[in-house]
């Protein structure tokens, strides 16, 4: 853990190619060489290497396991920026498909999670699989890390921070331009009511659903939304890990919290 307990977070707000994986890598390597020394943390936006698919023929030809092409090449970027990444990909198991979250780190660790709640006026719960598990907090750099994605944010009980489990929430999107008062929002709602920041890392560019220009946000621990330029696609911002605990001592409001289970 850094001694001034911050990390250094880089947001790629991605144009994403539809159905182009090798494309999206290639765009999203010359993003990474535009990024601060220092950067602890790459976050990319929802299925960042094909854009979302609604053809069962096109996610069959494009869905990749965990040691496909897309997670081998994030393995290689975190050992290369000493950095972990985190986003979703395409993701194919056996005849199943899932929106799959990953959190990959410099070493190699690598953590990943199955979006829960799939986006039915797309038909996303047609033809993907959802998960079962919320996602399972990662230890790194002396910050607690957890994650959803993108339709997930609309259903707070999922993202509880129950025990303070986590200091910081990443959510990848395809949240477009139409729904911005929502998303931001919901951004704002689950940060104040985890005492957390919440990182809301939207695509952009445009595709079948709309356009998604300059929406990614990262939001402070006491819900304000942090103003910070973007540049190129990229929001690069230092976040502080004493301020989760200034607020979290002065308003133990999670210690308070219901107990509750929820039925998967």
């Amino acid at each position: 853990m850094n001694s001034d307990r911050t990390l250094n977070v880089a947001l790629l707000s991605i144009d994403i190619a539809q159905n182009d994986p090798h494309a999206n890598l290639e765009a999203t390597e010359t993003l990474l060489r535009k990024l601060n020394p220092g950067t602890d943390l790459v976050v990319l936006p929802e299925l960042f290497s094909t854009g979302y698919c609604n053809s069962r023929d096109t996610i069959s030809e494009l869905a990749e396991t965990v040691s496909g092409k897309t997670i081998t090449r994030i393995k290689k970027w975190a050992a290369s920026f000493n950095c972990a990444f985190a986003g979703s990909f395409l993701c194919r198991v056996g005849d199943s498909f899932f929106n799959r979250a990953f959190f990959i780190e410099p070493g190699g660790d690598e953590t990943y999670y199955d979006k829960r709640h799939l986006f039915s006026l797309s038909h996303e719960n047609t033809l993907y699989t959802p998960g079962i598990s919320p996602f399972r907090t990662v230890r790194f750099r002396g910050w607690n890390i957890s994650m959803i994605v993108c339709y997930d944010l609309r259903f707070p009980v999922w993202a509880r921070n129950t025990g303070n489990l986590y200091d910081l929430l990443i959510v990848p999107a395809n949240w477009g331009n139409t729904r911005q008062y929502a998303w931001q929002h919901l951004l704002i709602a689950r940060a104040i009511e985890n005492q957390a920041y919440v990182i809301g890392i939207n695509r952009s560019g445009t595709d079948d659903y709309g356009t998604y220009d300059n929406t990614s946000l990262v939001i402070g621990p006491k819900g304000n939304i942090l103003e910070l330029p973007e540049t190129n696609n990229i929001i690069q911002a230092t976040l502080s890990l004493q301020k989760v605990l200034d607020i979290r001592a002065y308003l133990p409001a999670l210690n308070d919290a219901d107990h509750f289970s929820i039925d998967v």
